[in-house]
């Protein structure tokens, strides 16, 4: 929303992730780190941005990883016989935040509630 400027949600986006920045450090783990990196055509571009943002990269840990494969197995379980949505990344990310994080800026909040009850999510469309 913010890299890549949404009309809809981009103004959003980037009021809630600056008072994030205001506020306090902001980590981005592996997987949001390289989807972010997909949105620029090259190394330096993502550097520049990443460091004007101040975002600091932070791994999922193993404690995070494992939390991430056990609510996946609950996913595949309860989901058997339909199409398959969600996928390991987006376990990982939830893992993360909610264990290594404070909260997770995100507007996917009907994923995210469901999995990770326990987790402040902050949804930049409802603001």
């Amino acid at each position: 929303d913010v890299l890549l400027p949404d009309p809809d949600f981009g103004p959003a986006s980037a009021a809630v992730l600056r008072e994030a920045i205001d506020s306090g450090v902001v980590v981005a783990c592996e997987i949001v780190w390289a989807e972010v990196r997909a949105a620029f055509s090259s190394e330096s571009q993502f550097d520049h941005a990443i460091e004007k943002l101040g975002v600091e990269f932070e791994a999922v840990n193993s404690q995070a990883a494992a939390m991430a494969g056990s609510l996946l197995r609950q996913y595949r379980v309860g989901s058997k016989g339909s199409a398959r949505v969600h996928l390991i990344p987006e376990f990982l990310v939830g893992a993360h935040a909610l264990l290594q994080a404070e909260a997770l800026l995100s507007r996917d909040r009907g994923f995210y509630r469901r999995y990770f009850s326990r987790m402040k999510l902050v949804d930049p469309g409802l603001m």
